[in-house]
C-alpha cells in the first residue's frame, strides 16, 4: 500500500498523543492538566501541558481507539529503558479479542534486552535514547485498538504518538500481526520461532533476544520455514542463524571478534559481553525483515529456529561436534494474514512466557 507523494491523497491525516487523546481534528495542544502542568503552569495551554500519560502498576492503558476504515502509518513510543521487558504492547483489529500484535514494547521494536540499541532499518528505527519507531504499515476495516500493559511493580510514563490515516483501503487487504514467543530453556534444541497459524498470508520477518548460555558457538541452527500442509521437513530452510540475518562465519571479524550492523533489512544490532560481575552469558539481538522477499503461504505456516552449537569433538577424531544448546531465546514473528486474529490454541501465553525461569 505504498503511497505516491507526487500525487493527492485521498486519506485524511491524524495523529494519537497525550495532548489529543482521540486524534480529533483541532484537538491538538488544548490539554488543561497532564503530566507537565506544573512546568507548564505560568506559560498555560499550549505548552506541553500533557506530553505522557503514567501507567500505574497492573494497569492497562488504551493508546489508541480508532474508527475505521484506515491506516496506522508510524508509531514512536518512549520509556524508561527498564521498562521495555515490561510493558506488553498489543494492538487488536475490528473488534477482535484476541489482538494481533501481543508483544512486550522493547522486543517490538528490537530491544529486548533493557539495554538500548541503535537499529536503522526500513521498518524500525530505534534511536538514542529509546525512541522507537514503527513503519510497519497496519491496515484496518472497522477499528483499531491499541493499549499497553505495565506488568512491572513500579508505574510507567509512556510518551507515544500514533499517525494513521482514515480514508478507503483495499478489501483485500491483509492484517499486520506480531507474535511473541520465549524458550527458556530451549527444549531439545527448537525453538517455535512461530507456532503455526492458519491463513492466507505473507511471513516479513523476525527479532531474537538470543542469550548464550554455553560456552562457544552458538549460532549454527537452521531456520525452517513450514508452509502449505508441510509436516516433517519444510520447504524453506536455511544453512544457519548468521546466515538468516545476513551475516557469515560468527558475525567474527578476526581480531574483533562479534561485530554489530544495522543495515535497511537485516542486522546484528546488539551484543552484550558479561560484565565479570553480575551480568552473565553473551546476549544478541537481530533482526531480518521480508520486506522485498516476503514469504507468502495460502493454507498456514510454522517456522522453527535450532539452538545448535560446536562442541569438543570427544575424543572421536573431529575436531568438533555440533550439539543441542539450552538457551534463551525470545522472538518477534511478523506477518500478515486475511484475518484479524489467529484462533486462541495458535497464540503463545504471554505472561506465563514473561516469568519463565530456567529450572
Amino acid at each position: 500500500m505504498s503511497l505516491d507523494l507526487t500525487r493527492p491523497s485521498s486519506m485524511i491525516s491524524r495523529a494519537i498523543t497525550a495532548e489529543n487523546f482521540r486524534g480529533v481534528k483541532a484537538g491538538g495542544g488544548r490539554a488543561t492538566d497532564g503530566f507537565s502542568q506544573r512546568a507548564a503552569s505560568r506559560l498555560g495551554v499550549g505548552w506541553k501541558v500533557s506530553p505522557c500519560v503514567e501507567i500505574a502498576p497492573s494497569e492497562t492503558f488504551e493508546v489508541a481507539e480508532i474508527e475505521g476504515p484506515g491506516l496506522i502509518q508510524h508509531l514512536w513510543f518512549t520509556c524508561h529503558y527498564s521498562l521495555w521487558r515490561s510493558l506488553m504492547l498489543r494492538i487488536h483489529w475490528d473488534g477482535e479479542q484476541i489482538p494481533a500484535v501481543e508483544v512486550p514494547l522493547g522486543d517490538f521494536f528490537c530491544n529486548g534486552w533493557e539495554v538500548f540499541s541503535q537499529v536503522s532499518s526500513t521498518q524500525i528505527a530505534a534511536n538514542p535514547h529509546g525512541g522507537f519507531n514503527s513503519y510497519w504499515q497496519m491496515p484496518f476495516h472497522r477499528s483499531a485498538r491499541i493499549t499497553i500493559e505495565n506488568l512491572s511493580s513500579v508505574p510507567a510514563n509512556l510518551y507515544y504518538q500514533v499517525d494513521y490515516a482514515l480514508g478507503e483501503i483495499p478489501a483485500d487487504s491483509l492484517y499486520f500481526h506480531a507474535q511473541w514467543n520465549r524458550s527458556n530453556p530451549v527444549p531439545d534444541g527448537i525453538h517455535p520461532l512461530l507456532p503455526r497459524v492458519e491463513g492466507t498470508g505473507r511471513y516479513v520477518g523476525a527479532y531474537l533476544a538470543w542469550q548464550s548460555n554455553s560456552p562457544g558457538w552458538w549460532g549454527e541452527g537452521e531456520v525452517k520455514i513450514y508452509l502449505d500442509g508441510d509436516e516433517e521437513y519444510p520447504t524453506i530452510c536455511g544453512t544457519g542463524t548468521e546466515d538468516y540475518f545476513g551475516g557469515a562465519w560468527n558475525f567474527d571479524i578476526p581480531s574483533r571478534g562479534y561485530t554489530e550492523f544495522t543495515t535497511p533489512y537485516l542486522g546484528l544490532n546488539q551484543v552484550l559481553k558479561p560484565d565479570g560481575l553480575y551480568q552473565s552469558q553473551q546476549r544478541f539481538g537481530m533482526y531480518r525483515w521480508h520486506v522485498v522477499d516476503s514469504i507468502g503461504f495460502n493454507q498456514d505456516l510454522r517456522i522453527e529456529i535450532q539452538a545448535l552449537g560446536i562442541g569438543p569433538g570427544q575424543g572421536n577424531g573431529l575436531p568438533h561436534r555440533y550439539r543441542k544448546l539450552k538457551d534463551d531465546i525470545a522472538s518477534t514473528a511478523v506477518f500478515y494474514l486475511d484475518r484479524p486474529a489467529v484462533s486462541a490454541h495458535e497464540r503463545p501465553q504471554v505472561p506465563d512466557l514473561l516469568t519463565l525461569e530456567v529450572q
